[in-house]
């Protein structure tokens, strides 16, 4: 973003260049021709000499063509040529009134320095006023200027005339003064619109980058949690029926028939999310197997999965965001299926879910034998990362890690403001059943 104390006008570039160039050549041959009108008018009996037309019109002129690169020099340099023009008799007043106006303009316009453009034009302006007074001063006793022209008392005619070039001359070097600074903030404001409007740009597209990030990132975790779920459950399903195929087919059939629920259950939560994806609004309606409420289905699962398993609900149970209940639900889905997968035969799981008064917290725990932690360690870490950021997004924390007596814990906290029994409730989960 520029500050509006460090920025400055950038150059005009070789096109601008080029315009200036043009303009001050078009301005020194007008200036010539005019000269040349004026002398053949007789009203500046006595000009000056070629050369003196040449030195005055020429400084006056020529120096424009870099006056957006060096505007205070040429400011100084038209001045001279002004002013030679004017004190030598050279016949010409109107471009070069035009031109000095161009150059005090352009200092206020493009001058970098503030405090010499400034200082620049203030300058000039005193040291032309001073001169047009002196001038003045000098006809004022001398009857060859303005003659016919009374110059006795105060209110006389060349009082007037005198107060009326002093009035123009104020008004000429305040123009030139007003539109400079006008030009130079407005090209500040527009330069300042500019960056806004880029760093707004940028902020747009960062956003967006981070939308797709996040959602990508929300795909992953549910993909992760429908697939590692219900696979592992399959997996160890079908080990189950096939070391009994031959001895219990009873048993394996058994195996098979949940490696089929599970399948089709895995197929069925893919094709939700995948609907989900492709029409957004379908979210709110589409009808939904998650939840706190459903921890008893899960822990059946776990249970016929081969893994015994044991729910125990504390405290009074009570709404909850939906948010918070999907998250919860999913971090002891996530906790279970590690459970299965790394724990070891003959582990048994415990989820506990409590209700407090400010939060709801779930702890999932196993007594699987201690060499298999080290696996559990070692793995990709994909679960309970995503178990972090699932109960992160709504406030909550995740602790995992090895018991002393021996097996696995997951603790996942959620702080939930208490609900009053006059308020309206807001989408909540269901009781656990």
């Amino acid at each position: 973003m520029h500050d509006d104390a460090e920025w400055s006008r950038p150059s005009p570039g070789r096109s601008g260049l080029r315009a200036d160039a043009g303009l001050a050549l078009v301005l020194a041959i007008a200036s010539v021709t005019t000269a040349l009108l004026y002398a053949r008018t007789g009203m500046y009996p006595g000009a000056a000499e070629p050369w003196v037309w040449a030195v005055g019109l020429g400084l006056a002129t020529l120096p424009l063509a870099l006056r957006r690169r060096y505007p205070v020099p040429v400011a100084l340099v038209v001045s001279v040529g002004f002013f030679v023009c004017g004190q030598f008799g050279v016949p010409e007043v109107l471009i070069i009134n035009i031109c000095l106006f161009i150059a005090l303009y352009t200092v206020g316009a493009w001058e970098r320095r503030r405090g010499l453009a400034l200082w620049a034009r203030l300058g000039i302006g005193v040291a032309m006023i001073v001169w047009l007074v002196i001038t003045l001063i000098i006809a004022s006793s001398s009857s060859d200027y303005f003659e016919g022209i009374s110059r006795s008392g105060i209110f006389s005619a060349y009082a007037t005339y005198a107060v009326i070039q002093i009035i123009t001359n104020l008004l000429y070097f305040g123009g030139a003064y007003f539109f400079g600074e006008r030009s130079w903030n407005a090209a500040r404001n527009q330069a300042l619109l500019e960056a806004r409007g880029r760093e707004l740009e940028l902020e747009r597209q960062t956003s967006a980058a981070q939308a797709v990030a996040l959602d990508r990132l929300s795909i992953a975790r549910e993909l992760h949690d429908v697939v590692a779920h219900h696979v592992s459950v399959m997996g160890i399903q079908a080990a189950a029926a096939r070391r009994s195929l031959e001895r219990d087919p009873a048993r394996a059939a058994e195996a098979l028939t949940v490696v089929e629920e599970s399948a089709g259950t895995a197929v069925d939560e893919l094709r939700r999310l995948v609907g989900t994806l492709r029409d957004p609004s379908k979210e709110a309606s589409a009808p939904t197997t998650i939840g706190l409420a459903h921890l008893s289905a899960l822990v059946a699962e776990a249970q016929s999965s081969g893994t015994p398993t044991t729910l125990i609900v504390a405290g009074e149970p009570r709404p909850i965001p939906m948010l918070v209940d999907v998250a919860l639900y999913r971090v002891v889905q996530e906790a279970l299926t590690n459970i299965r997968k790394h724990a070891g035969r003959g582990a048994t799981a415990e989820v506990r879910l409590r209700f407090g008064e400010e939060s709801v917290e779930v702890e999932i725990s196993d007594d699987g034998v201690r060499q298999e932690l080290a696996q559990r360690s070692r793995g990709s870490g994909l679960g309970l990362r995503g178990m972090r950021e699932r109960v992160g997004a709504v406030g909550g924390t995740v602790q995992a890690g090895r018991r002393e007596r021996g097996g696995f814990l997951v603790r996942a906290a959620v702080p939930v403001a208490p609900v009053s029994s006059g308020s309206p409730a807001s989408p909540t989960a269901a009781p656990v059943g």
